[in-house]
């Protein structure tokens, strides 16, 4: 016999965001990229009305055979939005013949108020200006980013007596030619600046860094060799640097001097394209042994600030094996490894028998490590080849017997640290890849 169940519908969950004030809504329309901010307009009328008022992140991009009907579109778009624009990231896939349409859409009045631009350049030109209507946001601009790919887009001499902009915290430089007073004069007309990155650049060969506010820099050469290009760093005084991360450099001789940066926590990558590297810092006197190339000039009394360094090199212990280096015992003895070493990271781990020798230097010597984690360029890490390399790194021997392993599977992996984790200070390491969500854009 078959019965009929009534079923009382379970109660309704209430709708609270619905409940949140318009301030708040506004926020979070604002945080979605712009497609999906857009997209809230079809949940009810009032969040039609709130995205039309909200202040605006705008992301546009300009390819194909069309740019003057989409930069029509986008001025349209700007008009017909009636809350501020607060961010702007422009990425102009076009000829650039066509570059000086910028100017007309940056001098938009709607765009008063931008608080950040982004442009992403990607065309070959030859010596084309970074716009001129940057300038005009000095009073209420807080992050610029103008990066390249092709040749170089060119930083105009005349601008830098110009460049004031009071409120900026964050500044990119990529792909840019500049000349070094241009350069310094535009650091001068910063003074709130907390990140800064100069990666591929050309026209200056020396950066000297003075600065009561920057927290993170980020640093590198250009592979032009016919070009001036950046040869030495010099942080002269930087008391809240926390973060220093020059990528890998193009060519060999890169010098980094640090006069003063009591702060100093997060250093790397360091490699053997770096001809000097100058720091009282006793951490570096263990681990610059594996770079041959490089030269330690310090204070006597050796600062113990850095907690994460992050090293691009070949995993080769041959200097230890061949007894190059007759003191070695000495220095693997000292306290970085034998106290306070918790986590090492292998990026690229391939199993190769130097990777394991490398590796097995840290597992023998470290005492109190915690974690030990291997990136492998592969589609996956299959529980048989992680066996596989347990066997061959034979990790039961080992100093430390807490320490935990975990083996993760990235294709994309690599040794290159993305320009947006080093501006991103709301993170202690840049160089952590598991969150990672960056395109190449952001890679560069």
């Amino acid at each position: 016999m078959k019965r009929k169940l009534d079923i009382e519908p379970s109660c309704q969950e209430p709708d609270l965001i619905s409940c949140l004030n318009d301030d708040i809504l506004g926020d979070i329309i604002t945080l979605l990229p712009t497609k999906d901010g857009a997209r809230t307009q079809v949940l009810s009328r009032r969040w039609r009305r709130l995205w039309r008022c909200a202040p605006l992140n705008f992301e546009a991009m300009v390819a194909g055979s069309n740019a003057n009907v989409v930069v029509a579109t986008i001025l349209s778009t700007l008009q017909a939005h009636k809350g501020i624009v607060r961010r702007l990231s422009l990425t102009w896939h076009y000829n650039y013949n066509y570059f000086s349409m910028v100017d007309s859409l940056l001098e938009s009045p709607r765009l008063n108020s931008l608080q950040e631009f982004e442009l992403f350049f990607s065309y070959n030109v030859n010596e084309y200006q970074v716009p001129r209507s940057v300038l005009r946001w000095s009073p209420t601009l807080r992050v610029l980013n103008i990066l390249t790919v092709g040749e170089v887009l060119k930083f105009p001499m005349e601008t830098a007596c110009c460049f004031h902009f009071p409120h900026l915290k964050q500044l990119t430089l990529n792909g840019v030619s500049i000349s070094e007073g241009t350069i310094h004069a535009i650091l001068s007309g910063c003074p709130v600046l907390e990140s800064l990155v100069l990666d591929g650049n050309i026209g200056y060969r020396c950066l000297r860094i003075s600065s009561a506010t920057l927290r993170s820099l980020g640093v590198s050469d250009a592979w032009n060799y016919k070009e001036v290009r950046l040869e030495q760093v010099i942080i002269e005084d930087a008391p809240q640097l926390e973060r220093l991360v020059p990528r890998p450099p193009k060519c060999d001789d890169l010098e980094i001097r640090i006069v003063k940066a009591p702060k100093l926590k997060t250093l790397g990558y360091l490699s053997k394209r770096i001809s000097t590297f100058e720091m009282g810092t006793m951490i570096f006197q263990i681990l610059f042994i594996l770079f041959q190339k490089m030269v330690l000039v310090g204070h006597p009394n050796p600062t113990r600030t850095v907690k994460i360094l992050a090293l691009n090199t070949d995993p080769n212990l041959d200097a230890f094996i061949q007894g190059r280096f007759k003191n070695v015992r000495h220095y693997v003895s000292l306290e970085c490894l034998d106290l306070h070493l918790k986590m090492v990271e292998f990026i690229n781990y391939q199993g190769s028998m130097s990777d394991v020798k490398f590796i097995k230097f840290f597992l023998l010597n470290s005492r109190v490590l915690e974690s030990m984690k291997f990136v492998a360029r592969r589609h996956e890490c299959d529980a048989k080849w992680v066996q596989e390399q347990h066997k061959k790194l034979q990790l039961n021997e080992r100093a430390s017997q807490g320490v935990t392993f975990d083996f993760r599977a990235d294709y994309r992996s690599s040794c290159l640290v993305h320009l947006k984790h080093i501006n991103d200070l709301t993170t202690d390491d840049p160089f952590d890849t598991s969150l990672c969500r960056c395109t190449d854009e952001d890679f560069i």
